[in-house]
């Protein structure tokens, strides 16, 4: 009995298989890290003098355990710092050529050991003790303001819109919340009406970008001038002749919280504040949640992405861009009233610059609110270094103290952001 046996399948012909394409090696990380290390092992180690000690205080009189301020041995303890730094950077560097990812913590402690390393170096033998609490404060109260305004470029360029206008805004609110507490004798009445003063700048701003679809750079430039024209007007003609009325508000009560203020370091930094951080707490935590967790957020993220896809679904584009810049104004109105509320009088130009520190901050942290928070923190810490050091006396000449901001700001934007992207529709106008 035959079988019979089905036909076999034709052999298929299969492609080559080449070696794989690989990656290239970004290597301007790991030569960072070594340059860094290397400058921080030659320059506040190896040159310090070998009998200088450096005094630190750690503690405040409200803390529960007051910790006497000590002292350490400048060469010995900036050596120790450098050397693991630059085991940090030849390890980053090991795993950048094994084309593994560097995790998180490791810039962030590198950057903690050289800063500590510069900080000893920079205070060996000064009489003076480095006051780290007031150090750390100062950094977080400096950067508030940065925070409220990068959280306002956020709001605004995941819808679409590019705020150039930031620093318009920051002034706008400064001197509305400065003038009405100061006609009312109430801060909280300044805190109030800060946001308004954004939201009206931010109004302008989105008017022009989507009725008129101007580009957005210029009307951001064009509004900041014309926010600084128009309050040093009103400074030099009507807050002049009148400061006690208009130009004397009274200083945000400070609120500490029970129990927790009073941990030694982490309490007076973070749990004795006025209002206004409090907000910020609550801002970045809120926005952090409904930018990525809620529908409001997959919404704006979506218009400012795919703006067509977006209005296929029903959802309405423009009116979405401008509900968010209003809403980022306002957010940055409220870091200008955080510049005044220390009872500061208004001034001319009295933001410096810091709308567009505040935007560094936000490319920095990639659009997103928990990383805005630590750009403006990184920000902040330079511009309290700047004024400690100056207060307590430093090799370090002070017109180079006053370039640490800045300096911070380009080094941090030019080596730190890597490759990023901004929303796809960024500054582009939706017509149906």
């Amino acid at each position: 009995m035959s079988t019979v046996t089905a036909p076999q399948p034709a052999p298929t012909a299969q492609a080559p298989v080449g070696p794989a394409v690989q990656a290239r090696i970004a290597w301007r990380g790991p030569v960072l890290y070594l340059v860094v290390a290397l400058i921080s092992l030659v320059f506040f180690s190896l040159l310090t003098p070998g009998e200088d000690t450096t005094r630190f205080m750690v503690s405040t009189r409200d803390d529960f355990v007051e910790i006497a301020p000590f002292a350490v041995p400048s060469r010995a303890t900036a050596l120790v710092l450098s050397v693991v730094a630059l085991a940090l950077a030849l390890w980053a560097t090991r795993l950048t050529t094994q084309r593994r990812k560097v995790p998180t913590w490791v810039p962030i402690l590198f950057g903690g050991l050289v800063l500590l390393a510069f900080l000893v170096w920079v205070m060996a033998g000064n009489t003076n003790a480095l006051p780290l609490t007031i150090l750390l404060t100062g950094a977080l109260t400096l950067s508030v303001p940065l925070i409220f305004g990068s959280l306002a470029g956020l709001l605004c360029e995941r819808s679409g819109i590019i705020n150039i206008a930031i620093e318009g805004q920051l002034l706008g609110g400064a001197f509305l919340a400065v003038v009405v507490a100061s006609l009312t004798d109430n801060p909280y009445a300044g805190l109030v009406a800060a946001p308004v003063a954004g939201a009206l700048v931010g109004a302008v701003l989105v008017l022009f970008a989507v009725r008129y679809r101007i580009d957005q750079i210029i009307v951001g430039v064009v509004l900041n001038v014309l926010v600084v024209g128009v309050t040093n007007y009103l400074f030099s003609t009507v807050l002049t002749q009148n400061p006690q009325s208009l130009n004397s508000p009274p200083r945000l009560p400070t609120l500490p919280i029970p129990v927790l203020s009073q941990i030694p370091v982490i309490g007076p930094v973070l749990f004795d504040h006025s209002l206004i951080v409090y907000l910020m707490y609550v801002a970045v935590a809120v926005l952090q949640v409904m930018v990525f967790r809620s529908r409001w957020g997959l919404r704006m993220r979506a218009v400012g992405e795919h703006p067509k896809a977006a209005d296929t679904v029903g959802i309405k584009v423009n009116l979405t861009r401008v509900r968010n810049s209003i809403l980022g104004g306002a957010v940055a109105g409220l870091g200008g009233a955080a510049l005044v509320s220390a009872g500061l009088a208004f001034t001319k130009e009295l933001t410096s610059g810091k709308g567009y520190i505040a935007l560094a901050a936000m490319i920095l942290g990639r659009w997103s609110p928990k990383g805005a928070l630590a750009a403006s923190l990184l920000f902040g810490f330079a511009d309290s270094l700047r004024q400690v050091l100056n207060n307590l006396g430093s090799p370090v000449p002070s017109q180079f103290l006053a370039m640490l901001p800045y300096l911070a700001t380009i080094f941090a934007v030019a080596g730190l952001v890597g490759r990023v992207r901004a929303p796809a529709a960024e500054g582009i106008p939706y017509v149906k």
